[in-house]
């Protein structure tokens, strides 16, 4: 379920901000918006989407873990290099970098929380 709801919130993130997201003033003046974020959030999101909708459950852990390891090192990194090493043309703010933060703890939450409920099953 996490796959396919934060799936699908991503993949409209990444469209609102193609549509409407101006780099110079962000997404409501918080958060990073330029082609380069809004690309890795359709990528992002559509893969999620996919594995969620498509995928077996050991493919979706997987994907969720990777990501969740993923959003969480860029929350982290961002922090202390806000465009992270010249790959994204506007530096993340720090709404950017807790929402990043967010993102992969929590995914990395529901991963290891659905392990534990496959386990106590065996």
């Amino acid at each position: 379920m996490y796959a396919k709801v934060v799936g699908g919130v991503l993949l409209l993130i990444g469209v609102v901000g193609l549509i409407v997201g101006d780099p110079e003033d962000g997404l409501l003046g918080l958060f990073n918006v330029d082609i380069v974020e809004d690309l890795i959030h359709l990528g992002t999101g559509g893969l999620l989407a996919y594995v969620g909708f498509s995928a077996a459950n050991s493919a979706v852990k997987s994907v969720v873990t990777g990501l969740g390891v993923v959003y969480l090192l860029v929350g982290i990194i961002g922090f202390f290099i806000p465009e992270l090493f010249g790959l994204i043309p506007h530096e993340y703010s720090v709404a950017d970098n807790i929402l990043h933060l967010v993102l992969g703890g929590l995914a990395l939450a529901v991963a290891s929380g659905n392990r534990s409920k496959e386990s106590s099953r065996v």
